[in-house]
């Protein structure tokens, strides 16, 4: 049997990299996903090229208020149940000085990594909490537990996702919702180019020296390694799991 056999799941940010690696994977085990991304277009190419017809696409800003409202209403009347949340919507951030940054950076960063967090979880624990039972799954970043400097905002907002985390998964314990995270390690994603400055070929050189040779195992991550965290998380292979902060990083942690 597959291992989300009748699950309902959210992912955000899944129209592509590790988000749509996650989503795919959990339509393939059997889910009803709704694809969320602030792209729709990236988010119905991705849920199409599912091939399935228990998976839809939804434009949603995770960052407001009403869309993420929205996002669980729309998938609650698809679906009539929601087990899932994965939190993968993310922005990275390129070396900036403290004294550089932005408020608007700032604010975009901790937005997006972290505020959605919170807004997933407002619209989705009531109906976890009604049917007493549910997984959320925030990932967050081995930046949030290992520093580097010039990804000052991304790091706070990455350990903002961690603690709130282990806040959220002492808090629905009771109610049989287990909250975990996963920190990926430098991955081979669209994004990874957009924490560093220079010309395509400055950055080319920056991933390999600054990120690939960074990791203990010698390469980068690839989405569908975190889409098999998440898929682990989410379901009842991990049924007595929480709070916990898996590291898939290929060593980089250490």
């Amino acid at each position: 049997m597959s291992l989300l056999n009748g699950k309902t799941a959210i992912v955000t940010g899944a129209g592509s990299g590790m988000g749509k690696a996650i989503a795919q994977a959990f339509a393939n085990e059997g889910a009803n996903v709704t694809f969320a991304d602030l792209n729709y277009e990236s988010a119905k190419t991705a849920a199409s090229s599912a091939g399935l017809n228990r998976v839809q696409a939804i434009k949603a800003d995770v960052t407001n208020d009403t869309d993420v409202a929205n996002l669980v209403n729309q998938t609650l009347e698809a679906y009539h149940g929601l087990d899932i949340v994965i939190n993968c919507a993310g922005v990275p951030q390129s070396f900036t000085a403290i004294e550089e940054l932005t408020l608007e950076q700032w604010d975009l960063i901790m937005n997006v990594n972290t505020k959605s967090i919170f807004l997933t979880s407002k619209y989705a624990v009531p109906i976890m909490k009604q049917q007493k039972s549910g997984s959320i799954v925030n990932i967050a970043s081995i930046a949030g537990i290992r520093a580097r400097p010039g990804l000052n905002a991304y790091c706070a907002s990455k350990g903002a996702a961690i603690m709130l985390t282990k806040a959220l998964a002492l808090e629905l314990a009771p109610f049989n919702i287990r909250v975990n995270a996963i920190n990926p390690g430098p991955a081979d994603t669209p994004m990874i180019g957009k924490f560093l400055v220079g010309n395509e070929q400055q950055k080319e050189e920056g991933m390999k020296k600054i990120f690939q040779d960074s990791v203990p195992l010698g390469r980068l991550i690839q989405p569908d390694d975190i889409a098999q965290g998440a898929l682990y998380l989410a379901s009842d292979l991990a049924k007595m799991v929480t709070g916990e902060i898996l590291n898939i990083d290929g060593g980089r942690g250490i």
